[in-house]
């Protein structure tokens, strides 16, 4: 079952959850561009390899709702571009934009596909397009990337 909740974490109508089996539901609030899922819990597995992994800001942003930990989100769509928490800290910090642009012939050697010899990215994110989002702007950011219609 598919639906639409309010928020906890910025009372935004455009939170939308999403049930994978009995167990397990998703959450993806863009309002705010956090995310969580039932497994995502202190102390739970999940939860620990996640935290290990996860950019230092990532953590800083980190929001308990109940038992549920929820993280910004970070949205790589290779042909189109991709949209990231950035910032030096949780008090200052955006919603970075960036779009991808296609890999050239003379610049495919700079982009390896890992484990894959011979054989290189299509595309790759242009940093030189990046553009700034206010928090709660990130269906703004997703539209600059043509995720979202303008």
């Amino acid at each position: 079952m598919d639906n639409l909740i309010i928020c906890p974490r910025c009372s935004s109508d455009a939170c939308y959850v999403d049930e994978v089996n009995q167990d397990i539901k998703t959450y993806f609030c863009y309002g705010c561009g956090f995310q969580t899922n039932s497994l995502m819990k202190e102390g739970e597995t999940f939860y620990e390899n996640q935290i290990t992994v996860l950019p230092e800001l990532y953590k800083d942003l980190m929001f308990k709702d109940g038992e549920k930990v929820w993280f910004p989100s970070m949205i790589n769509v290779p042909t189109k571009g991709m949209v990231f928490a950035n910032g030096p800290s949780a008090f200052n910090w955006t919603w970075g934009a960036v779009k991808a642009v296609p890999v050239t012939e003379e610049e495919k050697t700079k982009y390896p596909i890992p484990g894959k010899k011979g054989e290189y990215y299509e595309w790759r994110m242009d940093m030189t397009t990046l553009k700034e989002y206010h928090e709660r702007d990130f269906m703004d950011a997703l539209s600059y990337i043509e995720v979202l219609p303008e």
